[in-house]
């Protein structure tokens, strides 16, 4: 029996939405085509492997169960089951899934934020065309042909969606690339502990697992934290999580700057790395609480209400341990923006906590053309980067889409390159040094520091006379032999 490959699996997916095409907002396929793909996926895991158990009832057999297998899956939420069920199908699906929460402590709050009975957008004829479809696909270990492949597929489903989450439910998915670079400029390692404080659908800490394992580390040695305000979000990255394989993490539910909850004994935890993408120039962020907060976070200032930017730059700065780096993605208003968020930007430059300013290509981002950049933040610099600050220029190094634009592979290593070497390249890239941010009153707009406008070419005068002069005997003598071609065929000119 042949195995199902990467792709084979994201046109299974594809084929789901079309299945839902016309019922409901596309903003909203993902949700139930991911809750039926991690229900079908726990079924198959667990029924392939079963083990012979001794003959046992009640709580001996349940515990059985929970020795052998990382999710229970009760007879209630078994596909089989659902697959018999004729009508009513929505309200089964949501039991099934309400079972599995039951019985697996880790899923608690994950499956509920899925409401498949709404007989009117999800009638029993489109489920059981939905169940049918997954049926004819087994997503046990043994059916794939990477471990990976789940969690794979469910971020190609996240991409192909997420221009329209962002409209509607204030979702927003960064494209793998650039996260690719923000790993790779922070270089997490095994043993560390990391947090996306923003984390979306999961996508950033995925990553960082991913770049450890590609090092040859171990991801499951790494600790992996998050939060996110938006619930059903939320429920995705962590269903996310686990498709990766990525079972020891800790996301909580809730608003990072009005109720921040990754704490220990009261305190913020305190991290190695942390990585994000908050939302850009948030409106009612929060701006009241963190006049209120005791937890110490905005000690540079308090941002404007609706610009939140550096609320989310001073909670990560706040949460990095005295070796801690991050890199954040922020637009690039927050650079040189005046008033309270100028302050802010001098108390972190007199801290020495910026690192690096990197200028982001146009329109890379689904639902957004603002210009953005990524901001490095590192509590220990090494001694060659101390009172400096590296600006880069990556403006110029993409690939250009019919909507939006791409990183390029090259264009990633050339950025991390640069980063690595600390030199300076005309037009590219430059190590500039407090002072002269400080006589530009700590605006780090990069039109500051790197040159990047193109140099007009001189004209030598006197050359282009002789060039003029040329082509006016030239077109005269042309002009000559058109005239006595004319006079010999009759024509007087």
């Amino acid at each position: 029996m042949s195995k199902l490959t990467l792709s084979q699996l994201e046109s299974h997916l594809w084929e789901s939405a079309n299945i839902l095409r016309g019922s409901i907002d596309s903003a909203d396929y993902k949700n139930y085509i991911f809750g039926l793909l991690f229900l079908k996926r726990l079924n198959d895991v667990f029924e392939e492997s079963q083990v012979h158990i001794a003959p046992t009832t009640g709580e001996e057999a349940r515990q059985a169960e929970r020795d052998t297998h990382q999710f229970v899956v009760p007879a209630s939420s078994r596909w089989q089951r659902i697959q018999s069920v004729t009508e009513g199908i929505g309200e089964a699906i949501n039991e099934a899934l309400a079972a599995l929460e039951q019985e697996n402590a880790t899923l608690s709050g994950v499956l509920a934020t899925i409401d498949y009975n709404d007989s009117e957008r999800l009638p029993d004829r489109l489920l059981q065309q939905l169940i049918k479809h997954f049926s004819a696909i087994s997503l046990g270990n043994a059916s794939l042909t990477e471990p990976d492949m789940l969690g794979r597929a469910y971020e190609y489903l996240i991409r192909q969606f997420a221009d329209d989450a962002g409209k509607k439910g204030g979702e927003f998915y960064t494209p793998s690339k650039v996260v690719e670079l923000i790993v790779k400029l922070i270089k997490p390692e095994e043993g560390m502990r990391v947090c996306d404080p923003t984390a979306g659908s999961g996508g950033m800490l995925i990553q960082t697992a991913d770049y450890i394992r590609a090092k040859g580390g171990n991801p499951r040695r790494i600790a992996l934290h998050g939060q996110e305000r938006n619930l059903k979000t939320w429920a995705i990255g962590k269903m996310n999580l686990l498709l990766h394989g990525l079972c020891d993490h800790r996301i909580e539910k809730g608003d990072t700057i009005r109720e921040p909850k990754l704490l220990a004994d009261g305190e913020l935890i305190l991290y190695d790395r942390v990585i994000a993408n908050p939302p850009f120039s948030l409106s009612n962020w929060g701006q009241e609480e963190a006049k209120a907060d005791k937890l110490s976070r905005f000690r540079f200032g308090i941002p404007p209400k609706d610009k939140g930017d550096l609320a989310f730059v001073q909670h990560m700065v706040a949460t990095l341990n005295p070796n801690g780096k991050a890199g954040v993605v922020v637009p690039n208003g927050v650079l040189f923006r005046s008033g309270a968020e100028a302050a802010i930007r001098k108390g972190l430059l007199a801290e020495d906590l910026v690192e690096a300013v990197i200028a982001l290509p146009p329109n890379l981002f689904y639902g957004t053309g603002i210009p953005a950049c990524i901001l490095l933040l590192n509590k220990n610099k090494e001694a060659a980067k101390r009172q400096h600050v590296f600006f880069l220029n990556a403006t110029g190094g993409y690939h250009e889409g019919k909507n939006q634009n791409f990183l390029r592979d090259s264009d990633v290593e050339s950025i991390v390159s640069a980063y690595e070497r600390g030199v300076d390249i005309e037009k590219y890239c430059r190590l500039v040094h407090d002072s002269e941010i400080q006589a530009n009153d700590y605006n780090l707009n990069l039109a500051r520091y790197i040159d990047s406008s193109e140099q007009e070419a001189q004209i030598d005068v006197g050359a282009a006379l002789v060039k003029l002069r040329r082509l006016e005997e030239e077109r005269s003598e042309i002009e000559g032999r058109m005239l006595g071609f004319l006079k010999e065929l009759g024509y007087d000119a």
